[in-house]
């Protein structure tokens, strides 16, 4: 599948949209606790737009890390993808950090996911955010020196990691 790079109009408005939000940290911000115990949400994108927003981010596999990242020019972090891919691919501009995403849409019980769902990771806190794409796989930038992939939630790692899910 080839991915057409976004008209020039709708990268300067991705760029602004997400350079007034870099002096945030991006993965490893700390967030307050999600919801828990609401019942599954109506989502608010279309199933078209949650289609596109988890066909979009297999697109962006193999984009190279880079911490603040936020365009496949210059690589992503974690929630600088999340920005990017739902920009393109819903018109919606979420928070910008992992803080603010764990009160993005309306927490959902991890049985209930469906593509373009985001999911968040960490002790405590969530530290890391990917945007889940079926099959029990989400699309996640992992780490320095790494690059945009998919990983499997049922995975030796992330299946041991605490885990939240939203949908918008």
């Amino acid at each position: 599948m080839r991915v057409l790079p976004p008209s020039p109009d709708r990268r300067l408005l991705t760029l602004a949209v997400a350079a007034s939000a870099l002096w945030l940290s991006g993965c490893g911000s700390a967030p307050r606790a999600p919801a828990r115990g609401r019942p599954a949400a109506a989502s608010a994108l279309t199933p078209q737009q949650a289609h596109d927003i988890a066909i979009h981010a297999l697109g962006l596999v193999g984009t190279p890390y880079r911490y603040g990242g936020n365009t496949p020019e210059g690589g992503f972090d974690c929630s600088g993808l999340i920005g990017y891919v739902y920009f393109q691919g819903a018109g919606v501009a979420p928070p910008r950090t992992v803080a603010a995403l764990a009160d993005f849409g309306t927490g959902i019980p991890a049985g209930d996911l469906r593509g373009g769902d985001l999911v968040l990771f960490g002790r405590g806190r969530p530290n890391h955010a990917g945007i889940y794409v079926g099959e029990r796989r989400f699309v996640h930038a992992p780490s320095t020196g790494g690059t945009v992939r998919v990983d499997r939630l049922d995975g030796v790692y992330w299946s041991r990691q605490p885990m939240a899910a939203r949908r918008l």
